[in-house]
């Protein structure tokens, strides 16, 4: 006697369970004539009575998918429904969406929702299926962002962007070229030395360019054996920004990221520029210039947080260096301020601003794309007027660079000395493994006769477990 074969499982699809739905509704069918119709069995006519609503709710979306035969749900249904929503909204803007900028948005969408989750290939076929995206006729449609048209006048750049409302918050970011007397000190007695700092941030404060500092010398010698990938912020050898260069990497940046950024520049740098690189990921919106030193790309309360902050922390570091020198000048402890360390402290400085000020910055200056509650209190994210100085001093200490020159005061190198202040003594020794692990026992050594905090000492900690590791490679 031949064995019956199993019976083969048939499972209806949406559109299939909504015709289901109109034979019994419309006709006088029992769910087993019904059954026998679709060749499935009497209780999958019964589950599909019993689930009626959701699937009216499903076909009424538009968003499910009709020919898929069965709905698993998701285990992070959260991101799934915030993940759609984004999509709808995309799309309604006429954004290109992409896969990789789904998978981007998803990764952040679960950042935000607290929830460990980093999407995959496999996710994001299964996300849109469940969602009908990309199924059907595909619409045409136009590209996110129109290409550049030629260089218009001066009067054309000057107008205001009116497009800020296309963009999320984090997909705004300012910039500002900030000239900078790096080691000036109060009363500019002495030899200041000039950069120019290239600051950039989103308008939720929550993305941080690398900062750019540009120098009138091709090599510094504070910069001998010293690896440009191992510092906190870049150094251009001229005393101007590399526009183009900068331009092009913050472009293929975004597209790693498959995102759709706008940028705040001033109109002067635009005018500036003899060509711009080809920009896909990127839409410069000029901003008006109302003088040569203004920076409208990035809020000036920004721009002056971050000289605020270098300026408190080198004057901080010229206190240090005359109590080890006993007698010395503030000037001539100004003096053996290097560029290298200019790049420290404006990294650190660049660290300091806090984004609640970015982000109230950016909203009362009128660059933030919606409206955000203000920080309640500006000042207490300030750091502290230091000790010997009035309020008055310090300000004026922090916009020294946008006072007339006056006679003997702050003077510029004519390019003869060095930073190091001439001669030899800017050639040091590179530093050995054994100079570094004796500098971390004399640092802690130090630490403990001087009852630092036990919070301090954790930080050392870290600090001394990452050189020894760097020590036995």
């Amino acid at each position: 006697m031949e064995l019956s074969s199993k019976k083969k499982l048939h499972a209806l699809s949406l559109a299939e369970k909504i015709q289901v739905l109109e034979l019994l509704d419309e006709s006088k069918m029992s769910q087993s004539e019904v059954a026998r119709r679709f060749q499935v069995s009497q209780p999958q006519i019964s589950r599909i009575c019993k689930n009626k609503e959701k699937l009216l709710a499903d076909w009424c979306s538009g968003t499910a998918n009709r020919e898929r035969k069965r709905k698993r749900e998701s285990k992070y249904s959260g991101i799934d429904e915030a993940l759609l929503c984004w999509y709808h909204i995309a799309r309604a803007k006429a954004w290109d969406v992409t896969g990789p900028m789904l998978l981007h948005k998803a990764k952040e969408l679960a950042d935000i929702m607290g929830q460990e989750f980093v999407p995959s290939i496999g996710w994001l076929v299964r996300w849109k299926r469940r969602n009908n995206v990309g199924f059907g006729a595909r619409h045409v449609l136009a590209p996110p962002f129109p290409p550049e048209p030629p260089p218009p006048g001066p009067m054309s750049r000057a107008q205001p962007p009116l497009s800020l409302k296309d963009f999320s918050p984090e997909d705004v970011f300012g910039c500002a070229e900030v000239p900078l007397l790096y080691r000036a000190v109060p009363g500019g007695a002495g030899a200041c030395g000039r950069v120019r700092v290239l600051l950039c941030a989103n308008s939720r404060g929550t993305e941080k360019r690398r900062v750019l500092v540009s120098g009138p010398r091709t090599a510094p010698r504070c910069f001998f054996g010293v690896s440009s990938e191992a510092l906190p912020a870049s150094y251009h050898p001229d005393l101007g920004i590399p526009w183009s260069e900068w331009l092009a990497q913050f472009d293929r940046d975004m597209g790693q990221q498959g995102r759709q950024v706008t940028l705040l520049l001033a109109a002067r740098v635009l005018e500036a520029l003899a060509s711009l690189p080809g920009l896909c990921h990127v839409r410069l919106l000029p901003m008006a210039t109302a003088a040569a030193g203004s920076t409208p790309g990035l809020p000036s309360s920004v721009v002056r947080a971050f000289k605020t902050h270098y300026r408190h922390r080198l004057l901080g570091k010229l206190a240090a260096v005359q109590s080890r020198r006993a007698g010395a000048s503030l000037a001539e402890a100004g003096a053996g301020i290097t560029v290298l360390d200019a790049l420290h402290l404006a990294a650190a400085a660049w660290a300091k601003v806090p984004p609640q000020l970015i982000v109230s910055s950016f909203i009362r200056e009128g660059l933030a794309p919606c409206k955000l509650p203000l920080s309640p209190d500006e000042a207490s994210e300030m750091p502290p007027v230091p000790s010997g100085l009035s309020l008055q001093e310090f300000a004026r200490f922090v916009d020294l660079e946008g006072e007339e020159p006056t006679s003997g005061a702050c003077k510029e190198e004519t390019g003869a000395e060095d930073e190091e202040g001439g001669g030899e003594e800017g050639f040091q020794p590179l530093p050995t493994k054994a100079d570094a692990l004796r500098a971390l026992g004399t640092l802690r050594r130090w630490l403990e006769c001087n009852s630092t905090s036990p919070e301090l000492f954790e930080k050392f900690y870290a600090c001394e477990e990452e050189v020894e590791r760097l020590c036995c490679l």
